[in-house]
């Protein structure tokens, strides 16, 4: 709009229709700065430390955004007092004044307002940090139930916090550094529930603590990048160095031998030579690989030969141009340009071949997890000499897995994918030692049902970053290709989805980061109540009822929507959610109605307590039925929402129920132990 004044034609003559056009755009300035001002305000009141420089950078602002309205005002040249000649239609100075001093203002209310966002991440990153220690060193089952509930709503609150930021970015290397830390945190926070749960269970066991403790310190080198990112700051003056493929120095070494159509003295020899080196030398993690085939090695080398010899007949030919200026030399020249940029391309396409193809193969070769399943079986087996078998199997997988990333990177293409490669080989190399580790303490304990769990936990972060590798090998051909690949969006949001009647697929425009946000927060909040069920349904033990049976049925869909919110897990299309949203409302119904019966038992007191409970749970089972068969427009996150919000009450209600349940089924066996020990008392007595 300020452009739109500034811009204008200063013509001597106006009509009507254009001063008054004139004027509603100063006014439009002046009432968008009143309401910026406003936020200003209201950030300078909740931070008292920057209060005076945001009120002194508002009030500018103010200042500004009134005298553009004033300068723009049509009824000021109808006063004789006023000086008409000094306004914006005859003389742009005063408006340019007011529009430099409304743009100062406003950036420095925006930075200083960054400055805030800064500071609240920096805040709710030390909470969290505080947290875990104090979770690091809880020794009793009940204490830690209590500081994780605490642990779960600061990690949300910081998902919430760095959501917003990550959206905020305009750097896309940044963004990607930023979805991968936030990845590692949001994973970590289910794996620091069940191996926590295992270290109290089992807390003589060294394998558990070691699993235990590569959680926590893979979530406080998280939480350091996340600072590192938005204070842009590098600890102990580190320098970033994480552009190295191949494929970034050959752009930049054919950006050099382009120059020399216009400048023959640009550059020097050894510098072009020494690039080129660099390069060839990168090229020997392939040709030294065990996993790349011979065909590949050779062809490979063979080019990086023909590259050498014909840079040596560039130079050549360039030093000739530096003496001859002929028009034969200039043709020479440029089709010893044109040979080398010939040659490098198709030693890319040949790594680029090498590597996806090593990718694709690994990924059909471990599709079906054969190593993971023998883990878990040998685990609940007791069988050491199993887990040592397949522990060896699992090391050498991963150590494939990290080297065939580390060959991915060097094919990207751009550097937010190279991103993405390393947090992939971080992730295989972390997660494949934390699996051992956890497959170690079921071995020692085969009938603990926490180690199972803890065990099961973390072989669903590997095949979830197994599934995450074929996104990158999709994205990375796109961009070899020239198509626009997908970008990678971390937001605990569920991807597009087809085949669906009630649910239209996602709109190709990106959700606001508001929606993404509540998405995000409330499927966190979602997998932490599902734990709180598992907590629950393990005090039960070996009972088996049809409480028990509901309840243990509810978090498990309830635990495949979590994963849904973050695009992972089992549910691929709209329909799967729906079909599993309609099974979870029927046991939610099949739950009320076991607990009524269950009820019949007790005494009124506590039958009304029980009743209270699914009087709350048996409509909200109905609301979720009603949204599941009614179709929203194009308004999926609405819906996805709607459904989320309902899930999360229902679990909150069914945690509540199960830990109920439990007391009262110990208070009523307790009674029954009383009446048999009396009767039987009785009995006695009668005979003697």
């Amino acid at each position: 709009m300020i452009t739109t004044l500034i811009n204008h034609k200063d013509n001597t003559k106006k009509s009507d229709k254009t001063l008054q056009a004139i004027q509603r755009v100063g006014q439009a300035v002046n009432l968008a700065v009143g309401r910026f001002v406003k936020v200003g305000e209201a950030i300078a009141n909740e931070n008292w430390d920057l209060k005076e420089e945001i009120n002194i950078a508002c009030i500018e602002a103010k200042q500004a955004g009134e005298t553009i309205a004033a300068l723009t005002d049509v009824s000021s040249l109808n006063h004789p007092e006023s000086d008409g000649q000094i306004t914006i239609f005859t003389d742009k100075t005063g408006v340019i004044k007011a529009a430099r001093l409304l743009l100062s203002s406003v950036t420095k209310v925006l930075l200083l307002a960054d400055r805030v966002v800064i500071k609240q991440i920096i805040t709710s990153r030390n909470k969290v940090l505080a947290t875990m220690e104090r979770l690091e060193k809880v020794n009793s089952f009940q204490e830690f139930v209590q500081i994780f509930s605490q642990f779960g709503n600061e990690m949300v609150e910081f998902a919430h916090l760095t959501g917003d930021r990550q959206n905020d970015l305009k750097d896309e290397k940044k963004k990607a550094k930023m979805a991968a830390a936030r990845a590692v945190l949001e994973k970590c926070t289910m794996m620091l529930l069940t191996a926590s749960k295992t270290c109290l269970r089992h807390p003589h066991c060294e394998s558990a603590h070691k699993n235990k403790g590569g959680v926590f310190d893979r979530m406080k080198v998280a939480l350091d990048k996340v600072i590192e990112i938005v204070t842009d700051s590098k600890p102990n003056g580190e320098t970033d160095n994480s552009s190295i493929s191949i494929f970034a120095g050959i752009k930049e070494f054919k950006m050099n031998i382009e120059t020399l159509r216009e400048n023959l003295y640009f550059q020097s020899k050894e510098n072009l030579s020494a690039m080129l080196e660099v390069i060839l030398e990168r090229t020997e993690d392939f040709t030294d690989s065990a996993y790349t085939s011979h065909e590949h090695r050779e062809r490979i080398l063979e080019l990086s030969t023909q590259a050498r010899r014909e840079l040596q007949q560039l130079i050549s030919v360039w030093i000739q141009a530096q003496s001859k200026k002929t028009k034969s030399i200039a043709e020479e020249l440029e089709l010893s340009i044109l040979k080398i940029s010939h040659s490098l391309n198709e030693l890319k396409k040949e790594l680029h071949s090498t590597a996806t193809q090593l990718v694709a193969d690994l990924l059909r070769y471990h599709a079906d997890h054969v190593v993971l399943k023998a883990l878990k079986l040998t685990g609940v087996e007791g069988n050491l000499e199993g887990l040592a078998e397949y522990a060896c199997k699992l090391s050498e997988q991963k150590e494939q897995l990290v080297e065939t990333c580390r060959l991915l990177r060097h094919v990207c293409g751009t550097e937010p994918l190279e991103i993405t490669c390393i947090h992939a080989e971080e992730t295989f190399q972390v997660t494949g030692q934390q699996i051992i580790s956890a497959a170690e303490t079921l071995t020692l304990h085969p009938s603990s049902k926490i180690a199972k769990e803890n065990l099961d936990v973390f072989c669903e972060a590997w095949e979830s970053q197994i599934s995450d590798m074929s996104t990158l090998l999709r994205e990375i051909n796109d961009v070899f290709e020239g198509r626009r690949g997908e970008k990678y969006g971390y937001l605990s949001l569920p991807k597009p989805m087809k085949n669906n009647a009630n649910l239209k697929s996602l709109k190709p425009d990106k959700a606001d980061s508001e929606e993404q946000a509540k998405i995000a927060k409330l499927g966190l909040k979602l997998g932490l109540l599902t734990s709180d069920a598992n907590c629950e349904i393990e005090k039960w033990g070996d009972q088996e009822s049809e409480i028990i049976r509901c309840g243990r049925n509810m978090a498990r869909v309830a635990y495949s929507l979590y994963l849904f919110t973050r695009g992972e897990g089992p549910l691929k299309t709209s329909q799967d959610l729906i079909h599993q949203l309609e099974v979870f409302a029927d046991e939610g119904l099949q739950l009320a109605s076991s607990v009524q019966a269950f009820s019949k038992q007790l005494k009124d007191d506590d039958k009304l307590m029980l009743l209270l409970e699914i009087n709350k749970l048996i409509p909200l089972c109905h609301q979720l039925q009603t949204i599941t068969k009614t179709p929203l427009q194009n308004q999926v996150f609405l819906k996805v929402d709607k459904c989320i919000t309902k899930t999360r009450s229902m679990m909150a209600i069914l945690v509540q129920l199960l830990s109920l349940c439990y007391k009262l089924l110990k208070k009523l066996q307790m009674e029954n132990n009383r009446w048999v020990s009396v009767t039987n008392k009785d009995s006695v007595d009668g005979k003697t």
